[in-house]
């Protein structure tokens, strides 16, 4: 997609409205382009820069295997958010953010763990030998569980990079993110603090559309690190693939000539001194032999 184009579609989502003046975080001001009827506007050229650099960033992090974190709690942005982690494979914080989920992952995954133990209990018949008020608690605790920590059940470990909608709002999840040196990607409203993640998208982040259009964009990068990685694991058991018995044999038989030579030589090349039995009995080193 051009650039032209794609400012063309920022605009036409409303991407570019900002907050009110009055409203206003001055470190935003190099991303303003104007001021309309006490609301400012946001300059859709930085919008595009900002978008690109995000989503190539995005895209090798997904390439090197890693997880990118999704986090929107607003109402109009859960479902966007969540639909589009799925459609990654990405883990998500979609419910609320619950505090240490980063800088306490490992008391987060015991919970973790604890909710498939109670799936596991509830699928596989176990429950059965309970009674009905027990198994009415075990599947409202698991219900409540996986409202919060479904997005991460399938992560063992801290995920590379946040991709956050609307900083302000996410500001614990982004202060757990800085104390331990994650990548931060966000997008920026006219009210927020730039400067604070690594990669600031700036966009208006209340409205659905404007927020649709940036994380569609995003996953789209994403998707593409993934299928390049894929692309590049074929490629290697395909190359491992062609190589023929024959050579696979001659490779072998290289590696056991360069081990025999290498025992029958001793220290700077000298040849190996063998040990053997003198008149007396005691054992005398002759060279060469």
């Amino acid at each position: 997609m051009d650039n032209t184009s794609l400012q063309q579609q920022l605009l036409e989502a409303g991407v570019h409205f900002g907050h009110l003046k009055k409203k206003w975080n001055p470190k935003m001001l190099p991303y303003i382009f104007a001021e309309k009827k006490g609301i400012h506007i946001i300059d859709l050229n930085k919008t595009v820069e900002g978008l690109q650099e995000a989503a190539a960033a995005l895209k090798a992090i997904a390439r090197s295997g890693k997880k990118i974190m999704f986090v929107a709690t607003k109402k109009q942005a859960k479902e966007i958010v969540q639909e589009s982690a799925k459609r990654v494979n990405m883990p998500y914080a979609t419910e609320r953010w619950l505090g240490g989920m980063l800088t306490n992952f490992n008391t987060v995954r015991k919970s973790v763990k604890k909710m498939q133990s109670i799936e596991k209990l509830l699928s596989d018949g176990s429950a059965e030998n309970l009674t009905k008020k027990e198994r009415l608690t075990l599947s409202r605790d698991k219900d409540k569980m996986e409202k919060v920590l479904g997005g991460i059940s399938q992560i063992s470990r801290i995920p590379s990079a946040l991709f956050l909608v609307d900083i302000g709002h996410e500001h614990i999840a982004l202060s757990e993110a800085k104390r331990l040196n994650i990548s931060t990607f966000g997008m920026v409203d006219t009210n927020c603090d730039p400067n604070k993640v690594d990669f600031a998208i700036p966009s208006n982040d209340d409205a659905t559309k404007s927020i649709a259009i940036i994380v569609n964009y995003i996953t789209a990068a994403i998707a593409e690190g993934l299928q390049e990685r894929q692309a590049d694991k074929e490629e290697e058991d395909h190359s491992e693939v062609e190589e023929t018995p024959e050579a696979k044999a001659a490779r072998f038989e290289q590696k056991l000539d360069a081990g025999d030579d290498k025992g029958k030589r001793g220290r700077g090349g000298a040849p190996a001194k063998r040990r053997i039995p003198s008149a007396s009995g005691a054992g005398r080193k002759v060279a060469g032999k």
